[in-house]
């Protein structure tokens, strides 16, 4: 097991269109990652890996996954990303064909060493459909990759929660068969996050005893709507990235997760002044 932490960053939902167009006609998704990126590049200590959580497109075109990977081509660190419900596979696969997909055609799941953690990746997308699943060849390959090399830690990763939030247009369109992956890690204790996106929003529950979170996007947030008092809504609220710290301890060690805003902020400014006293 590693002797120092391990620092992950997720970006998700990037919502990436052709040159120059809006998302909904508002959201420049576009400048949204190029902030993000920046931002990436910027934050100390560097992050040892950055995982991207799905929708990297918006239609989905190959127009818009050339332009996905010009905006991604400054980023300094290295990545890799699985579909979300506005994903191809094929046009992912096309443009990112470096990436240790499990399998030569289907999902694009992928398990990659990070210094002492493993990260899984697990494709969720269901090919013209907004909500997500977990194929049975894709619960197989995770059930066998965590059985392998079982002491080190894992992080998994997928676009979609299998949890309830309570924003009832996104809880339709969450991971349907949640109660498939359950039972898999449980198996596993070295499972020690898992890491979703989709909604938009910074969230954090349990599922199957295991921390599971929510990682919000670089552009717009999903309506914090838990009454259904709204059709199906978004707010441009202040965007950021999650930041997974793996630190090594007893029983594969354990995980904090910080969400990281984007912009420029005010400070850091001290609380001390030179003779010790609070200023």
């Amino acid at each position: 097991m590693s002797s120092k932490p391990i620092r992950i960053a997720q970006i998700s939902d990037l919502h990436i269109k052709p040159p120059g167009a809006l998302a909904y006609g508002r959201v420049d998704t576009a400048k949204a990652l190029e902030r993000c990126v920046a931002a990436l590049n910027e934050f100390t200590p560097t992050p040892d890996f950055v995982v991207i959580s799905g929708d990297l497109a918006d239609t989905p075109t190959k127009e818009e996954y050339e332009h996905l990977k010009r905006l991604l081509a400054p980023l300094k660190l290295p990545l890799a990303g699985i579909p979300g419900n506005h994903d191809s596979r094929d046009m992912m696969r096309a443009t990112f064909p470096e990436s240790p997909y499990a399998f030569s055609s289907g999902p694009l799941n992928q398990k990659i060493e990070a210094g002492g953690l493993d990260l899984l990746l697990l494709d969720s997308s269901v090919a013209g459909k907004p909500h997500g699943e977990l194929d049975a060849s894709t619960l197989q390959w995770l059930d066998a990759s965590l059985a392998t090399h079982a002491d080190r830690p894992a992080l998994l990763f997928l676009h979609h929660p299998p949890f309830i939030a309570g924003i009832w247009h996104m809880d339709r369109q969450n991971l349907r068969n949640a109660e498939k992956l359950a039972p898999v890690i449980r198996r596993h204790p070295r499972v020690r996050l898992i890491a979703t996106g989709h909604v938009h929003r910074a969230t954090l529950t349990m599922f199957a005893g295991v921390p599971t979170t929510i990682c919000p996007a670089p552009n717009h947030a999903v309506d914090l709507d838990l009454e259904h008092l709204r059709e199906p809504s978004f707010k441009v609220e202040p965007p950021a990235f999650h930041l997974h710290c793996w630190f090594p301890g007893e029983e594969f060690g354990r995980v904090v997760t910080h969400q990281v805003p984007i912009g420029q902020f005010d400070g850091p400014h001290p609380f001390f002044g030179q003779d010790g006293k609070l200023l």
